[in-house]
C-alpha cells in the first residue's frame, strides 16, 4: 500500500529522543549514559508513506529515578501522523545499570520554552 511500517515510527522516535539527550547533555553525561526504550504506545493519526519527508518532535514529561517519560509527535509538514508515548531508562555507560537521572540534567529536560 506504500505506507511505512511500525518500524520506520519507532527508529523515527528514537532518534528524536537521541537527538534530544545529545542536544541537552554534556559531552561528558552523554559517554556516561545510554538510554535504552522501555516501553512504546503509538497512537497513529494518519499513514506515512515511503516518501514522506517527517519530523519527530519530543517532550520531555517527566523524569522519575532513572526513567524519562517521552512524547513524540510525528508531523508530515503541519499533520501529525502519530502521537507517541514512551518510557525510556537510563544506563550507566560502564556497568550497564540503571543510572539515576542527576537533577542537574533533569532541569535542562524539563525547562519548558513557554
Amino acid at each position: 500500500m506504500g505506507h511505512v511500517n511500525n518500524a520506520s515510527y519507532l527508529t523515527w522516535v528514537q532518534e528524536a529522543v537521541t537527538a534530544h539527550w545529545r542536544q541537552l547533555a554534556s559531552p561528558q553525561d552523554v559517554a556516561r549514559h545510554l538510554w535504552v526504550a522501555l516501553k512504546h504506545e503509538i497512537t497513529y493519526r494518519k499513514p506515512a508513506f515511503l516518501d514522506d519527508n517527517v519530523v519527530a518532535s519530543v517532550v520531555v514529561e517527566k523524569i522519575q529515578g532513572a526513567s524519562a517519560f517521552y512524547d513524540t509527535i510525528i508531523r508530515r509538514g503541519e499533520e501529525v501522523l502519530a502521537t507517541v508515548k514512551s518510557r525510556w531508562c537510563c544506563l550507566d555507560a560502564e556497568t550497564l545499570r540503571p543510572a539515576r537521572i542527576a537533577e542537574e540534567i533533569a532541569a535542562r529536560f524539563l525547562r519548558r520554552d513557554d
